[in-house]
């Protein structure tokens, strides 16, 4: 059963479940039980606003997988998901926040209904949405069954991206270029950041012809001068101001998918440090996107990056880049490999990357990057349009 709310057709989320089984055969995994919502949706197509409370998907080795969370949730479930309604279940309200029963109480039930009361259950150990409580109820419910971790088994199933998942991610790229085409337009000094944000967000929302914008997984980053040494500051309704660097870390969605892009705008005349790091970032990002093609590794684009630097004598250190494609809040990256020195994921044809080589100096910041698919041959594709450089408003 398909419903006109699901993203994709049953053939891609066949091709999923495929997938995913052949990993926890791998695991010797019976089941598995999926908090991550982006590991939810890509299973199920479900999609609400309502990870702030207990919920998953229950996969087995045979039929349909099953959402089960909160009973108002269900109804969403049944709205965005694509299996027959007999797989969307609920909890009762009485469960939610209460100090004398949990949902996991619940969810043991149904493990035990479907003959799994001593299976073994992958769980996603590590994970934002899966708390330590839940975790101990879950195992006292459940005593005859071994729980075991699956942290990051979905994820690693989603890094290579369908071609329906690109042109999606297409769409995104689209939406990106027009909110960091308006952060760029509309800072000068005397503009009020918060000002600024709201153009941005209401062009990401607003999307680009009929492709709509979702909300993304993370908020804009919009430091300025020595608050862009850091690298997660948000905004505030402080104005803009002259002799100051301000990144844009930001990311248009679209159903879910991110293609996340940075830029840098400095008002006035930046020093000759800044631009002197400006070139070395920018030969960095082009030595990167050459070795990042199939069968290389996703340590030689970071090692050619890092040459470069040691070659203008700029250190750095720390990851940059990650996978990204579907993403719930707070984190669109999904949490598998990494381009940095030590991860020697060996790059496929469709993987896609924020390729991220920021550079937080002791005074500014400095944030170019790019989101790159991996082509079937030669080097990885940028998909923005937006001009690699950085952008001086004098």
């Amino acid at each position: 059963m398909t419903y006109a709310n699901t993203p994709f057709d049953q053939t891609e989320y066949q091709r999923r479940l495929e997938k995913t089984r052949t990993a926890m055969i791998q695991s010797g995994l019976d089941a598995i039980f999926v908090t991550d919502p982006s590991n939810q949706a890509w299973l199920t197509g479900y999609d609400g606003w309502s990870f702030y409370v207990h919920q998953g998907v229950l996969l087995t080795l045979q039929g349909e997988p099953v959402w089960w969370g909160r009973h108002m949730d269900m109804m969403g479930g049944r709205r965005t998901c694509w299996m027959s309604h007999v797989n969307i279940i609920g909890y009762g309200d009485h469960f939610v926040q209460s100090t004398e029963i949990h949902p996991m109480q619940d969810l043991a039930k149904h493990i035990q209904a479907r003959g799994l009361g001593k299976a073994r259950i992958g769980v996603e150990m590590e994970n934002y949405y899966y708390s330590a409580k839940a975790h101990a109820v879950l195992t006292e419910a459940l005593p005859d069954a071994e729980l075991a971790d699956a942290t990051a088994l979905v994820n690693w199933q989603r890094l290579v991206k369908s071609a329906d998942e690109v042109g999606f991610i297409r769409k995104a790229a689209a939406i990106s270029d027009k909110v960091m085409q308006t952060a760029i337009e509309r800072a000068a000094p005397g503009v009020r950041k918060n000002d600024v944000v709201a153009d941005i967000m209401h062009a990401g929302i607003t999307g680009v012809g009929d492709d709509w914008g979702d909300y993304p997984a993370i908020v804009p980053l919009t430091p300025s001068g020595i608050d862009a040494t850091a690298a997660h500051l948000t905004w505030n309704g402080a104005p803009m101001r002259a002799g100051e660097a301000t990144f844009f870390e930001l990311s248009g969605c679209y159903r879910r998918y991110h293609a996340p892009l940075c830029r840098t705008v400095f008002l006035g005349r930046p020093s000759d440090d800044m631009l002197r790091a400006e070139e070395a970032q920018l030969e960095g990002i082009a030595a990167g996107l050459d070795v990042a093609r199939a069968g290389n590794r996703t340590c030689d684009i970071a090692n050619a990056f890092m040459a470069v630097l040691a070659k203008h004598g700029i250190k750095r250190s720390g990851r940059m880049g990650y996978p990204v494609g579907l993403s719930y809040p707070p984190d669109w990256g999904e949490r598998t490999a990494s381009i940095r020195s030590e991860d020697t994921t060996v790059l496929e044809p469709g993987m896609v990357f924020h390729f991220m080589p920021a550079l937080w100096m002791d005074s500014w910041g400095l944030e170019t990057t790019e989101t790159i698919l991996i082509s079937e041959t030669g080097a990885a594709e940028p998909l923005s349009k937006i001009d690699r450089k950085l952008f001086v408003k004098d």
